[in-house]
This record gives C-alpha cells, structure tokens and sequence, in this order.
C-alpha cells in the first residue's frame, strides 16, 4: 500500500489501467541501478525518480564539466567539479525526499560489478564505454538481473530492454559482440550531440526500465526483451528490431 500522503503525488499514474495502484506499489518497491550520470543518466534518472521508483544506487566516476551542461539537466555552473553521483543523490533529495538513493563513485569493471548488482531489481545503463557495457552485461546474466541499455551518438539513439538469463532471451553482447571489449565508444567530444537527442534517448529508456519493473503487476509490464528501438533524430524517425539469442555468446551461452 502506498502511503496517503503519497497517493495525490502519483495519481496521474494510479487513474492509468496500464499502471494503476498495484504498479505504483511495484514502482515505489523497486530497486533500480543507473550506470552512468550524463547525458543519458540524467534525463532518465529524472523520470525514474518523478515515476517513484523507490531505492535509487547511481554510479558515475566523473565530475561536472561545463561542456556537460548542455544536455545534462540536472546540473548547474555551480556544480561544475563535482563528482555527478553525488550531485545526482543530491538533486533525489530535493526531488522527492521520500525515495532512498545512494552515489557510488567508480566505474564498474568486472572486478567491482557483481557486489554493486547485489540486490538490484533492474540496471539502467547509459554509460560511455563497451568495456563497462560488457562487464555490466555479463553481470546481469550471472545475476539474473534485467538490463535497460541505452545509447547515444550524435542524431542517432538506441534502446533495448535484455534478459539474457532467462531462456531464449538475447543479452547486449549478443546485440554486439565481443569486438567492443576496449574503450573504444565514440566520444561526444569528437562528434557532437543534440541536447534534445540526449533527452530522448534518455526518457524512452526511463520508460522501457518503467516496462520492466512494473512487469507481473501492471499491464504496461510487457518488458520487450531483445527488441531494440532505434532513433533516427535527423530526420525523425523510429524503428524496432529483433536481437537473437547468440547461441556462441561468452556472455550469457553455454559455460
């Protein structure tokens, strides 16, 4: 049950039959673990908090850079050198003291991944190197946890929603392989993003992580496993595909 005091906060969500009380309860009991606090991170740790998602763990090693400031939107001039996880927990705070949110400084590796995972329902992982991806990924199969993977370079976006533990279901090294075990992503330093594009991205993952928690409660619960929405900024435009199960992939094939 959700508290009284709760229930006017969330009441857009509860009238929705596609979400309703028993997926507001879902949402405010879910655990959900964010990689990455940028231009991805930011737009969607916003509708995560604004959804009531109720224990937040957020994981960034970088600090604020003015260059961020551009389409990281929860951060400010004055925030400029500071670690974005914790300023990230800070903004929760003000948000919604009523959500549970912790900052972990670091970045994931597969050394430090499995103890981070301990406990989390979901991963939301918007980071900016296929190593961390990678070493994300094969975690969450190890772990049985789901994996909302989103990505960004300049007008073009990608999201997916991967269960490579459960049977038949791809993960995202299936989407990619294992060609990408470097840090070898392309930067937006080099290349340029659109604010508005990261945004998007940004909020559509919120959603598809939305999709995953409120999955046996809510009939919005239909997490898509292994279908991957890509956007197309430029000229506007949306298109799904299916990812395979790789039957060879190191991550979530046959030990």
């Amino acid at each position: 049950m959700l508290a009284p005091e709760r229930l006017n906060r969330f009441a857009r969500h509860i009238v929705l039959p596609e979400v309703g009380g028993a997926g507001q309860v879902a949402l405010a009991k879910a655990h959900v673990l964010l990689v990455g606090c940028g231009g991805i991170g930011s737009p969607a740790l916003q509708y995560l908090a604004a959804a009531g998602i109720g224990r937040l763990t957020l994981v960034d090693s970088d600090a604020v850079e003015e260059s961020n400031l551009q389409r990281q939107t929860i951060y400010t001039a004055a925030d400029i050198g500071r670690n974005k996880a914790e300023l990230a927990v800070d903004w929760i705070r003000r948000f919604d003291p009523a959500l549970e949110a912790r900052a972990i400084v670091a970045r994931l590796d597969a050394a430090n991944v499995t103890q981070v995972l301990e406990g989390v329902d979901l991963v939301l992982d918007g980071c900016d190197t296929f190593a961390t991806r990678l070493a994300v990924s094969d975690a969450c199969v190890r772990a049985g946890v789901p994996l909302t993977s989103a990505a960004l370079g300049r007008f073009q976006g990608q999201v997916a929603n991967f269960a490579g533990h459960l049977p038949d279901q791809s993960c995202y090294r299936c989407f990619v392989g294992d060609a990408f075990d470097a840090d070898d992503c392309d930067t937006c330093a080099a290349d340029g993003v659109l604010g508005a594009m990261a945004g998007m991205v940004g909020s559509f993952a919120a959603m598809q992580a939305i999709r995953v928690v409120l999955a046996g409660h809510a009939a919005l619960g239909e997490p898509q496993w292994g279908q991957l929405h890509l956007f197309e900024g430029l000229a506007p435009a949306l298109r799904s595909l299916r990812i395979a199960r790789d039957p060879a992939c190191r991550g979530c094939g046959p030990a």
